[in-house]
């Protein structure tokens, strides 16, 4: 008999997903200004992987897994955090977080086309007319003078659409893969596995190391949020609800981070939000809520749903 997800879980587990990851764009911009990018993206995962466990051990849950979760744990934590966040936080030393933000609010599009091509799925109407919009917005994002003129900044934008892409690909793997049931272990070894993988980039690139105690205290604060917040509650809600809800619920998150990104890093971070990124994120928001719009809600079941025993 199917167990009934709790719906507390479920309102808990999106305000995480929604504000939490909302505001790691920030966080993520004010320790790369000091810290190398994968250098900074191995300590939080490797050090939120090993809270989870211990919490795991005093709790008594077992952290016991089959060579197969394990890999495919592996798979998807570098699909999600090697490579689909810790370039995103290399491309934050070039791009603003709130454009950052905004650009990954493309998702389900993406996830839309790959559905397409992988799972022949057909394409409504209503999902063509956000895929044009989708389009549009993202063109008028990147299509900025002041941003083209910068090598640097279309390079970054550039990665953080791959990152995107690679996010993407792993929500899809990770609906159908065999997986810890577990969700918070399922997290730590996801975690453990990304930041290993994170920690041999960083040493490979020749990244300089600094100890905590030498950075600032902006930098520790960081750091913090993003290890427990950031990376123990917000991705093990987002995890949960991979399993127990629709993909077009979870990717409602896209209408929400963009905005609290662009509005805590116009705040603290003094970053310029100009007429025509706003006119972009208007018309890119519109595309994904018509991508999303219950009126084809076929198009996305099965994904990420968890075939309950």
């Amino acid at each position: 008999m199917e167990k009934t997800p709790n719906p507390i879980l479920i309102v808990l587990a999106f305000f995480s997903i929604y504000v939490i990851w909302g505001s790691t764009y920030l966080l993520n911009k004010i320790a790369v200004t000091e810290l190398p990018p994968l250098m900074l993206a191995s300590i939080r995962f490797i050090s939120a992987s090993i809270l989870i466990f211990s919490i795991a051990r005093i709790l008594k849950i077992s952290l016991r897994i089959t060579k197969r979760q394990l890999l495919n744990t592996a798979i998807a934590g570098f699909l999600f955090l090697a490579f689909g966040n810790g370039v995103v936080v290399w491309a934050l030393k070039y791009v603003d977080s709130g454009l950052a933000a905004l650009e990954i609010s493309a998702q389900p599009l993406v996830v839309l086309l790959m559905m397409r091509v992988f799972e022949r799925k057909k394409i409504y109407a209503m999902s063509l007319i956000g895929i044009l919009l989708g389009f549009i917005g993202i063109f008028l994002l990147v299509s900025q003078k002041e941003l083209i003129r910068d090598e640097n900044t279309v390079i970054g934008m550039l990665m953080v659409f791959v990152c995107m892409v690679s996010w993407s690909y792993g929500s899809i793997f990770v609906s159908k893969a065999n997986l810890p049931s577990n969700f918070f272990i399922n997290t730590g070894y996801q975690m453990l596995t990304g930041g290993i993988i994170l920690l041999i980039g960083s040493f490979t690139f020749g990244e300089v190391w600094t100890s905590p105690a030498n950075w600032t205290q902006s930098v520790q604060f960081s750091m913090i949020i993003l290890i427990v917040f950031g990376s123990i509650v917000a991705f093990t809600s987002f995890n949960y609800l991979l399993r127990v809800v629709s993909p077009e619920k979870v990717a409602t998150s896209t209408y929400v981070n963009p905005i609290i990104a662009l509005a805590l890093g116009w705040y603290f971070l003094n970053e310029q939000i100009s007429l025509q990124s706003i006119i972009a994120a208007i018309i890119l928001l519109t595309g994904v809520y018509f991508i999303n719009t219950k009126k084809k809600l076929t198009l996305y079941s099965r994904f990420y749903r968890f075939k309950r025993k």
